[in-house]
């Protein structure tokens, strides 16, 4: 077989900035031949983007792009194209080692590449920097990334704890950096909040092997809809919980709102799919870290939908919902999942209970539930 012509392209991301830059150190030591474009977000503010391109030997240029609609991320997306470009053109370079700024997610950056990267270029994977002794802290940060000076944009309204959680989810391989604070603990609430990561060692042969394993963008993408998102399964280890909750009975709109601030505060992460009986139709999806909870609609559940339109539902989505479905509910459900050190199992599952529809409540039929008080409508309908 032909070896393919094509410019490898790996990204590397990560929020723990010295842990990034170890990794593409590694990487560009490791990989003859290789080089190493990064777009500098810290002077956003006044208008330019920095854009550094280095190899193993140190740097090999510097020059400014312009802000695109005032978004520092737009103006990545809009320079980093033309570059790989060029240097697919060039055809003296082995792989291109995308490092992403600190706050930028991986996910738009990948699909940017795949999209838009023409036919010399091929994304061959995606890489999270890791400081172990970090996740818990990063996770935990509650705070704008505006206030730690990390924004990408004046609009940007992200928390560094949901930043850095959807950074370390949506990468298939997760590279390690030593740090001897890093205990058991933080160990285990790696590998529980990304249990199908492939875990390599910066230091190892094994991180030049992962830049050019392969990628798929479509199942990366699935992985992460709440619809057929791959959770993490029930685990306890090292003082770490994730608790896995499974229910067919709706939400009582008005009981959970009220007990939102403390499901959010009960774990350092939770993410899943979960459904309110005044909306019965509507696919929720759950994301919190750090103390901050983001509710967001996903669109109608399949059970909702006409035959007809099942054709235009991802594969992916109808094999997910085939295996949970239920004969009067089809695939609506509450399934969230709580990971945490510390976590009150028992405690948490009382609560998530207490707000579900009593059998009362339930028995009076999707007619009655529409009477209930609309208490996620600030949330969900914001004017």
């Amino acid at each position: 077989m032909a070896p393919d012509p094509r410019l490898p392209v790996v990204i590397v991301a990560g929020i723990h900035a010295d842990a990034r830059k170890e990794v593409v150190d590694r990487l560009l030591r490791a990989v003859p031949g290789s080089v190493a474009l990064h777009h500098d977000l810290t002077g956003a503010a006044g208008g330019t983007v920095r854009r550094l391109i280095r190899d193993a030997t140190g740097l090999l240029s510097e020059d400014g792009a312009p802000l695109v609609n005032d978004c520092a991320c737009c103006a990545l997306r809009e320079d980093l194209v033309p570059e790989l470009e060029r240097l697919a053109g060039a055809g003296l370079t082995r792989l291109a080692v995308v490092e992403l700024w600190d706050s930028v997610e991986p996910k738009g950056m990948a699909e940017v590449v795949v999209e838009h990267g023409g036919d010399d270029v091929v994304l061959t994977n995606v890489i999270t920097a890791v400081d172990p002794a970090l996740v818990l802290p990063y996770l935990a940060n509650g705070d704008d990334l505006a206030e730690a000076g990390l924004a990408a944009a004046p609009t940007d309204q992200r928390t560094v704890g949901d930043t850095w959680a959807r950074q370390l989810e949506y990468a298939p391989v997760l590279a390690l950096v030593d740090n001897e604070e890093a205990d058991d603990e933080d160990r285990a609430l790696l590998a529980q909040l990304h249990p199908t990561a492939r875990q390599v060692a910066a230091d190892s042969g094994e991180l030049a092997e992962a830049a050019f394993a392969g990628f798929d963008i479509e199942a990366a993408a699935a992985a992460q809809h709440p619809a057929c998102a791959l959770l993490p399964q029930d685990a306890d280890d090292a003082g770490v919980t994730t608790l896995v909750w499974h229910r067919r009975r709706p939400f009582h709109p008005e009981r959970l709102y009220e007990a939102l601030e403390d499901l959010c505060c009960a774990a350092a992460r939770s993410r899943g799919r979960f459904w309110l009986a005044d909306r019965p139709d509507t696919l929720l999806a759950w994301d919190s870290a750090g103390g901050a909870l983001c509710v967001e609609n996903a669109g109608p559940w399949l059970a909702s939908l006409p035959d007809a339109a099942w054709e235009m539902v991802p594969p992916m989505r109808r094999a997910a919902a085939a295996m949970d479905w239920h004969p009067e509910h089809g695939d609506c459900c509450q399934h969230l999942v709580f990971t945490s050190p510390g976590l009150d199992r028992d405690g948490l599952e009382r609560l998530l209970e207490s707000c579900l529809l009593t059998d009362a409540e339930y028995e009076a039929g999707r007619d009655g539930w529409k009477h209930l008080p609309a208490a996620f409508d600030s949330l969900l309908d914001p004017v």
